[in-house]
């Protein structure tokens, strides 16, 4: 499943952000919130985390685990687990097309054994939800 959009910040600034835990709780507030994500403040391969979902910050979901394969060259990607995931691999990608705007692309295979067509609705969705916030958070930026 890929979701692709156009943000009106470098490839390099959205890039950044990106690596950040506090533009991760952004993009998917209110649907989930996160209260303890446990990263390092450097992002390198083989960096892991998890943390508790809590949906709309009132119904606990399931603990999600990430472990980061790869960041550099405006590009991270990881590969994920929890709940109904068993496999939920990710890859963002931010491509400069000036020097003020970027596509930024989200590209996830996802493995949800019995719960798998239910799965990827899900992510389907909190992916567009995901790309209107960060169009959000971009337009003020800008």
């Amino acid at each position: 499943m890929t979701c692709t959009t156009e943000l009106p910040i470098s490839a390099e600034v959205a890039f950044t952000l990106a690596q950040k835990v506090e533009t991760f709780k952004y993009v998917v507030f209110p649907l989930f919130t996160i209260p303890h994500l446990e990263v390092p403040e450097t992002l390198a391969p083989g960096v892991e985390g998890s943390a508790r979902l809590w949906w709309f910050g009132i119904i606990p979901g399931w603990k999600h685990h990430l472990k980061l394969i790869a960041v550099g060259n405006n590009e991270i990607y990881t590969n994920e687990h929890g709940g109904p995931a068993r496999i939920w691999n990710h890859r963002l990608t931010f491509e400069p097309l000036t020097a003020t705007s970027c596509r930024y692309t989200d590209q996830i295979e996802v493995q949800g054994g019995l719960l798998g067509l239910g799965t990827r609705v899900v992510a389907r969705g909190l992916f567009r939800y995901r790309h209107r916030r960060w169009r959000a958070l971009a337009r003020v930026l800008a």
